[in-house]
């Protein structure tokens, strides 16, 4: 006999991952009777906190009907076209990692292969110099895609949006939708004697009962994790910091439409720009560095007087399952990550969209959780090993630090993808992967790793060819920078207010 329909969700938590989950929901089950109810438990964010997104964040804004505008203006956010990394020694290039193509096509094939040849013909142009979004960004310019730029390559952008703000922001999208609101200062997990599934949540003596519960209540996971005891594994072999300190400085006179991250002897400081503030993210290992010297070297490396500053605990790893009997853990509950690269965010707007197209129909789902966790388990660790390989690379010198990171061996599927590329530049393919071929070449060949051959066939293209496609190629990336606004500009224009402009 076939259970009662799954019409009842229950959303425990806090900060941005309550609510993105509790808007997401809403709006893709509403029309199906499916009720949303969230639980708030009080934040923990603070001031200097930001969330530095991927470009897939806005095709899910566009799904909650989001106005990235009117978000824009709430939040007091800028774009972010990439990430430059940078070494405060000088002793190692830096290199920026954009969000987009790197390349055009020549003559019908990939442009890699021929950047690799002209390199050891003697080519002194880096590979991120072919990249639309990465020029645009080195000289203060947003990209605004056209017919033309729309034919070179992809382009794509992300955002940093003070976390403060956005959860409100998300928070007030989850009322208007019809979201249910009750906040906690403390939820027990109400479990059902015989199944051990989750039957209400306890909020000090109100119950709130559900059928499907999401935890989103990060490290502390009190659902998959407290009540339903789900283990977890460490990824602390892979990443050598074990403290994250956030911080506020000053905004920006100009406001860079980039990230910079800047690796030092003991951890790396990031510089994510908004319109109100620069948020300062500085990595640690706690047995090198002590905080107060943390926040010294934030300070010192990021140029700024640097306020609200707070120190948490990095722990990267997953949960053996993140869905566990009728409970579905989101964010950091599921998964914490190392801050490199901002993954945090897209992690649960993958767990989102994988939800959705698995919901179950009725409480018999056995089959459908054991395929969400199967696909979160490989979308986790392939965002896990691009991390992974901006440390295991690295070549920011003898340090303890980067030595220890450099020592540790790499996972398997990393370790194979990176000798694949060694070898010939071919970047394998694995299922689930969130960064796309054009951002693994730029990780790794910003790390010094430069593939021994290359693919044959585009020796068959005659090196005059290949030079006019070179300098026609610089010549329109040129072309195109020229005519875009800069960063500060567009988002007062934008915005719609002059307060966005800093210069």
């Amino acid at each position: 006999m076939m259970s009662a329909p799954i019409n009842n969700v229950v959303v425990v938590g806090r900060d941005v991952a309550l609510w993105l989950a509790a808007s997401v929901l809403r709006t893709a089950l509403a029309a199906s009777g499916v009720s949303v109810t969230a639980v708030e438990l009080p934040s923990q964010l603070r001031p200097g906190d930001v969330q530095a997104t991927l470009p897939a964040l806005e095709a899910l804004h566009n799904r909650l009907r989001i106005d990235e505008s009117a978000l824009l203006r709430a939040t007091r956010g800028a774009f972010t076209l990439g990430q430059n990394f940078s070494d405060v020694s000088g002793a190692t290039p830096a290199f920026f990692h954009a969000h987009g193509s790197y390349g055009a096509q020549i003559d019908s094939r990939a442009f890699f292969p021929y950047w690799l040849k002209a390199k050891g013909l003697g080519l002194t142009v880096a590979l991120e110099d072919f990249s639309l979004t990465a020029a645009a960004a080195k000289h203060g310019r947003m990209l605004i895609p056209d017919d033309e730029t729309e034919v070179y390559g992809r382009t794509d952008y992300g955002y940093h949006l003070p976390a403060l703000a956005y959860a409100g922001y998300l928070k007030a999208l989850a009322v208007r939708q019809g979201v249910e609101v009750h906040q906690a200062l403390k939820v027990a997990a109400v479990l059902d004697p015989e199944t051990g599934d989750i039957q209400a949540l306890d909020l000090e003596g109100q119950r709130i009962d559900g059928q499907l519960f999401i935890d989103t209540t990060g490290a502390e996971a009190l659902l998959i994790g407290q009540a339903l005891g789900v283990a977890r594994e460490s990824w602390r072999t892979h990443f050598p910091a074990d403290r994250v300190l956030t911080a506020s400085g000053p905004a920006m006179d100009s406001i860079p439409s980039y990230a910079e991250v800047r690796a030092w002897a003991r951890g790396w400081v990031a510089l994510h720009p908004s319109q109100t503030q620069t948020h300062v993210i500085q990595t640690y290992a706690s047995g090198l560095c002590g905080d107060e010297d943390a926040l010294a070297m934030a300070s010192r490396i990021s140029g700024l007087t640097l306020s609200e500053a707070v120190v948490r605990a990095s722990a990267p790893g997953r949960r053996a399952a993140a869905w566990a009997r009728n409970c579905v853990a989101l964010g950091e509950a599921a998964c914490a990550f190392d801050p490199i690269h901002g993954v945090d965010l897209h992690a649960v707007q993958v767990g989102l969209v994988h939800l959705l197209g698995l919901f179950p129909v009725t409480g018999e789902f056995a089959l459908e959780r054991a395929e969400y966790n199967e696909a979160m388990r490989s979308q986790f660790e392939r965002l896990r090993d691009f991390q992974a390989a901006h440390y295991a690379l690295n070549r920011y010198g003898g340090s303890a630090f980067w030595t220890r990171a450099r020592q540790a061996a790499p996972p398997p599927e990393l370790a194979h993808k990176i000798a694949a590329f060694r070898a010939r530049g071919d970047i394998p393919p694995f299922e689930d992967e969130t960064f796309l071929a054009d951002s693994w070449r730029a990780l790794l060949t910003g790390h010094g790793v430069t593939p021994d051959t290359y693919a044959p066939m585009i020796d068959l293209t005659p090196p005059e060819q290949m030079k006019a496609e070179f300098q026609r190629v610089l010549g329109f990336i040129k072309a195109q920078v020229q005519r875009q606004p800069t960063h500060d500009l567009y988002l007062q224009s934008f915005c719609g207010h002059e307060g966005a402009a800093h210069g």
